[in-house]
């Protein structure tokens, strides 16, 4: 988990507030969660995630550390831009590899680079590629 748990909402850095543990749906500034409430919607939000990447991408036979990674990188920059991605086109052509080299190159956000993006996306890549 990238996200960490934050109980108040806050600014991600590029203007939208998020709140627990990554969630941004309906978040306002000054809102608050509890850590069980914030576990709910994150298993919400992730639910979502994996259903929209799954229709998305259609039958690509994956292994589970590959999908835990592309989901771990939808959950992050939301599923309508997974789904636009050339990350998303490469599994839909099984070119495992290209696709995991693709999400070394989503560590922008706001038009800059940002160091825990970059964190995130080295940790997303080496699960993917068959790492831990």
């Amino acid at each position: 988990m990238h996200e960490g748990y934050r109980d108040t909402a806050y600014d991600d850095g590029v203007g939208v507030q998020t709140i627990g543990f990554g969630t941004t749906e309906g978040v306002r500034p000054g809102d608050r969660i509890t850590p069980e409430r914030a576990l709910v919607r994150l298993l919400a939000d992730a639910d979502r995630t994996q259903s929209d990447l799954r229709a998305c991408i259609g039958p690509v036979p994956m292994y589970q550390h590959e999908w835990d990674a592309i989901v771990s990188w939808a959950y992050n920059v939301g599923a309508g831009a997974a789904c636009k991605s050339t990350l998303v086109r490469r599994l839909r052509a099984q070119d495992y590899p290209g696709a995991c080299a693709e999400l070394l190159r989503w560590t922008y956000a706001g038009g800059r680079e940002l160091p825990g993006l970059v964190k995130r996306r080295q940790a997303e890549y080496q699960l993917c590629v068959g790492g831990v």
